[in-house]
């Protein structure tokens, strides 16, 4: 027994202990599963393309506006001679045909009265009774009772009113019912502000500085070919759109445009329908979706919105 105690218990002790470390050894630094091949770093992105297809374009634009008076002017002296009356004062309303001045002319010696040519408001009086006054004089200014509505719109916007009517719609909130307006135009300013005006009817009942909406149909077109205003490069009349031939790469082709919405836009010539186009021009990524691209490992990894290549 002193043998087992001394020599054999411990001899098979170390026996035991050797072979799970070595076991311990083996599973951590040399498993049995074949190592997975490396994984090859590879990212394709790929274009998003969308087919052109027949549809309906509505070119309408819906914009915010203001009711502004009409813009005030002079009243100027037509004969010579001296002012002999004055009939009104600064800030009264007056009818179309109301006497406002009298003058008495020179040659031949009459007396001549300066009417008013419409209704409106003497916003300022520059003369008196007894004052000289000669042919062109100011007399007087006179802001008209008439009222328009006016928008302000981008520069850009001055392709799509290419040809645009004569009339709007306009919509007074808690106002009258919805009324046309007349005589639109595009004005453009010094400074480069664009905006549109029309007249009220004079049967309308408005006040300056309501606000306003004013619509404007420039125009419908159905069964047409259209496509998405991302995918063309320019827009008042031709642009560039990238077409797939079929082979996974973009021709890039001229193309004669029509009516937009500034959404789709019509094109009248250099596409068939059916043909594949890159939904957004090269450069410029899609405003709303993620950009996505091959992982290399059977997935797909996706770039938030906004990026571009």
């Amino acid at each position: 027994m002193v043998v087992w105690r001394r020599w054999i218990f411990p001899i098979l002790m170390v026996i035991v202990l050797g072979a799970a470390a070595a076991s311990l050894v083996k599973i951590a630094f040399f498993p049995d599963s074949t190592p997975a091949a490396a994984l090859q770093p590879s990212a394709q992105i790929s274009d998003p393309v969308v087919a052109v297809e027949r549809g309906e374009v509505a070119n309408a634009l819906s914009l915010p506006g203001t009711i502004a008076r009409d813009t005030a002017y002079p009243v100027r002296a037509e004969v010579d001679g001296t002012v002999t009356a004055v009939h009104v004062g600064a800030g009264q309303s007056v009818a179309a045909g109301q006497k406002l001045f009298t003058i008495k002319q020179t040659d031949p010696v009459k007396n001549v009265d300066v009417l008013a040519a419409e209704a409106g408001e003497v916003t300022e009086l520059a003369v008196v009774k007894g004052q000289p006054a000669s042919i062109g004089t100011e007399l007087a200014t006179l802001t008209p009772a008439r009222y328009h509505v006016q928008a302000t719109v981008e520069p850009v916007q001055l392709y799509r009113l290419q040809g645009a009517p004569t009339e709007g719609s306009v919509t007074i909130q808690n106002g009258p019912a919805p009324f046309t307006c007349t005589g639109l135009k595009v004005e453009v300013a010094e400074d480069g502000t664009t905006t549109v005006a029309c007249a009220v009817p004079a049967d309308q009942t408005v006040f300056a500085g309501l606000q306003a909406q004013l619509d404007i149909d420039l125009g419908t077109v159905t069964d047409v070919l259209v496509v998405p205003t991302t995918a063309v490069k320019g827009g008042a009349g031709s642009g560039v759109i990238w077409v797939d031939d079929g082979s996974g790469e973009l021709e890039e082709r001229t193309v004669a445009l029509g009516v937009s919405d500034g959404t789709l836009v019509e094109v009248t010539d250099g596409l068939a329908e059916g043909d594949q186009v890159r939904q957004y021009v090269p450069g410029v990524a899609a405003a709303d979706e993620p950009v996505c691209y091959d992982d290399g490992m059977g997935g797909e990894f996706c770039e938030p919105a906004g990026w571009s290549w």
